[in-house]
């Protein structure tokens, strides 16, 4: 899983959500003012040169008004700054996308190049998603088990770069930013309960303990001052003591406080005033809200129905693999009685969480080396392993990516869940690491930022169908790389094959079928060998972020027909390095466009053999 800020998880639905409206040019923001006058310059330039301005006037644009994410890919000049949640800025940029909409339509697309025609459609696509998604209220809920200021702020401080005084000044300008964030984020939560938009109330169980864990009497204990307890030496003891001093107050005066506020709401109101029912479709035009999620996720237009059948077949093929996987085992017991006998054997458990992280650390450096088999280039952002954030971990999955950027030198981090080791079996981190780091998400992610030749929108852009179906079938290729030599490591890759079939059928029947939570765990509990702790959290993760979940499976599949159509078509003059090359060049693409690109990659190699015969 890709683990974004809360308001750059925000961003991606919030992005391209904006809603129409007849304004006066007095009343037109920059953004609308900019695209404007691309708008008039029709016929005038040359349409790619117009094309480029409109990318570069959009992604200056997300870069000021998501200055968290600008941090991100090492964009300058917005690290200390916050996302502006006020509801007159929403409604703004809601308001706002019609602009570039226009813009682009102004654009002759039959007067540009391939590539640009490409990149035409891509916006295009993004656009149009929006604006069919645009009437369905996401900011009022801002924050939920896996996702808030609560979470967010100590996380974002940890991207903000810390090799110069004026980098703490931009940590302490962004500490002294957070109380107005949150006041933002209660006066959303207050507008959802109202119209009775908010997160389902099971599944906010641990986010008091979240926000208590950001108030600290000590204020160099706070996760958001960790860059404060190690300076760089070229940074002067003075000055060094001057910034700490200056952001500890801050944390005690002014951060803490406001977190006091926000728990104290939460508890005393919103707890208590969260809605009972879990289905998104329960919501105010809940059944076209979750449709449109499921399509914006998949990037396909399969309905909820039959990707519940497609996850049905899926759970009952890979579930006779397994069981044929615990045979050959020698195994003398029922599936069940196996999963309880590798989820609680302790041979299969490390008791330190460094040991742990040492394990994950291990099978990255084992699979470094075989990646040049199965590709021909690969990135130059290096990554590294981390545990997640203590004052989170309880409620977040068993991992997920952090993306790092060359920019301002930050690798990109697979961060790795010790908490209760008990449920962190040996058996599943050859694969997570594949999904997580290699060749998965760490190395998509990388190489697409280096793709000079990209506008920067497709460059640090994500379709989750693509990278979390790249990252599903990155642990197809375990074998290729060295990996999966005991059956109980390949008693984990089916596993998580599995985990993420059930996905498509718990997702789906919570949201569109009337699914209990009770009936999802059980369902889960029968057909995967996961930890009753990681099942908890992930039938919640599919209940807050509906959608979401179905990408993996349905992205995996796309993948591995890709492969097999290659294969078959090309025969002995298939090349898997070659193949996964032309996958990479696209970056992040919907799963019809990607279908497109490679299948003319499969005719453009089949012509060049033929023609290349005696």
């Amino acid at each position: 899983m890709i683990k974004l800020c809360p308001f750059a998880a925000q961003l991606m639905v919030l992005l391209w959500l904006t809603t129409a409206s007849r304004v006066h040019s007095a009343s037109l923001s920059p953004y609308e003012l900019a695209c404007a006058n691309l708008t008039s310059s029709a016929g005038k330039t040359a349409e790619h040169d117009r094309l480029w301005q409109l990318f570069d006037i959009n992604w200056q644009n997300q870069m000021t008004e998501y200055p968290e994410w600008a941090t991100s890919v090492g964009y300058p000049g917005q690290n200390g700054r916050w996302t502006d949640l006020s509801l007159e800025a929403i409604n703004r940029r809601k308001r706002e996308l019609d602009a570039p909409l226009k813009a682009l339509q102004s654009i002759d697309r039959a007067k540009l190049n391939q590539e640009d025609q490409l990149s035409y459609d891509i916006f295009n696509y993004r656009l149009r998603s929006g604006i069919e998604g645009r009437r369905f209220p996401d900011e009022l809920m801002p924050l939920n088990q896996l996702e808030g200021i609560q979470e967010c702020a100590a996380n974002t401080l940890t991207e903000n770069p810390t090799s110069t005084v004026k980098d703490y000044e931009d940590i302490i300008s962004r500490l002294r930013g957070v109380p107005t964030v949150i006041d933002q984020t209660m006066v959303l939560m207050k507008a959802g309960l109202k119209a009775k938009v908010t997160p389902p109330k099971i599944t906010l169980r641990d986010v008091p303990q979240q926000i208590k864990a950001q108030i600290v009497d000590d204020p160099l204990t706070s996760p958001l001052l960790e860059s404060f307890k190690k300076f760089p030496s070229t940074i002067a003891t003075a000055e060094q003591e001057r910034l700490r001093a200056t952001a500890s107050g801050i944390v005690r005066d002014d951060v803490v406080p406001a977190y006091r506020k926000l728990v104290e709401f939460f508890v005393n109101e919103y707890l208590p005033g969260a809605r009972e029912n879990l289905a998104l479709s329960d919501l105010p035009d809940g059944k076209n809200w979750y449709a449109h999620r499921v399509r914006a996720s998949t990037t396909t237009a399969l309905t909820p129905a039959e990707i519940h059948e497609i996850g049905l077949a899926e759970v009952k093929r890979l579930r006779a693999a397994m069981d044929e996987l615990i045979t050959k085992t020698g195994f003398k017991g029922s599936f069940k009685e196996f999963c309880t006998y590798v989820r609680s054997d302790r041979r299969f458990f490390f008791d330190q969480k460094e040991e742990l992280l040492a394990g994950y650390r291990d099978i990255g450096k084992r699979i470094d080396p075989e990646l040049i088999k199965q590709f021909g280039k690969l990135p130059r952002l290096p990554y590294g392993i981390e545990a997640v954030p203590s004052f989170s971990e309880k409620s977040q999955p068993t991992a997920y990516y952090r993306s790092g950027s060359l920019t301002p030198g930050r690798a990109g981090i697979f961060c790795a869940n010790t908490y209760d080791l008990k449920t962190r079996p040996k058996w599943e981190m050859e694969a997570l690491t594949l999904h997580e780091a290699v060749p998965g998400h760490h190395l998509q992610i990388a190489l697409s930022q280096e793709m000079d030749n990209l506008p920067k929108f497709r460059r640090h852009g994500h379709f989750t169908a693509y990278t979390e179906g790249w990252g599903l079938y990155s642990e197809s290729l375990g074998k290729d790389l060295g990996l999966y030599k005991d059956p109980y490591s390949q008693f984990g890759q089916l596993t998580y094959d599995t985990w993420r079939a059930t996905r498509l059928v718990l997702d789906t029947g919570i949201h569109s079928m009337g699914w209990t939570r009770q009936k999802a765990i059980d369902f889960f509990k029968e057909n995967c060998g996961k930890s009753d702790h990681d099942i908890e959290v992930e039938v919640d993760r599919y209940i807050v972020w509906p959608g979401q979940a179905l990408a993996y499976k349905i992205g995996e599949i796309k993948f591995q027909a890709l492969k097999k159509k290659a294969r078959t078509e090309l025969g002995e003059k298939f090349d898997v390095r070659s193949f996964h090359d032309a996958i990479m060049s696209t970056g992040a693409v919907p799963l019809d466009v990607l279908q497109t690109q490679m299948e003319q990659w499969i005719a453009a190699k089949a012509a060049l053999s033929s023609a290349s015969r005696p």
